[in-house]
């Protein structure tokens, strides 16, 4: 396994949930409530180096994680998505809640609307998860000055999923 990779500390305020192979944090950048880093806690980049009971693990916490989401936020759409274009980060999955406010937002941002020159796509479809995920990228990662937000906070979020997985974990 590749061992020049870094495996981000993230502060404990952010933590949500962390096994052995796996640590599922709030996005350390993000004013986007409820955007999950799950990350591997072993130095690699690659799915197929993974050891077996992590590649068996990542299913069950990616589906924690989407019902701790689902109940949480309520979420129009709910993006899992690997990247890997940030050089020398361990592997790691981005979990992207988008509620409805944040639609609201991106059409209301005009800027964006150049997009739609962009696309020979159906017009039945006023959007798409590439769009939304680039305006939550720019806006709510990147912005010095995001969107403000609809809703319980980053802190609020980090904290009614902690208390869901551990709820989850009972049962």
């Amino acid at each position: 396994m590749a061992s020049n990779l870094e495996i981000p500390q993230v502060p404990e305020r952010l933590r949500i949930l962390q096994t052995d192979n796996w640590s599922l944090n709030h996005r350390v950048d993000s004013a986007l409530p409820g955007y999950l880093i799950l990350g591997a806690r072993v130095a690699t980049a690659e799915l197929w180096q993974m050891p077996k009971g992590a590649l068996a693990e990542l299913g069950t916490l990616l589906a924690r994680a989407q019902h701790a989401l689902s109940a949480v936020l309520q979420p129009e759409h709910l993006y899992i998505g690997r990247y890997g274009h940030t050089p020398g980060l361990a592997l790691h999955f981005h979990l992207i809640p988008v509620c409805s406010w944040v639609k609201e937002s991106f059409f209301s941002d005009p800027r964006y609307r150049v997009l739609q020159g962009l696309s020979e796509a159906s017009s039945s479809h006023e959007t798409d998860g590439a769009e939304l995920t680039l305006y939550v990228w720019r806006e709510f990662c990147e912005s010095s000055s995001p969107p403000a937000i609809s809703g319980p906070s980053v802190e609020e979020v980090i904290e009614r999923l902690r208390a869901f997985m551990a709820e989850f974990e009972k049962s």
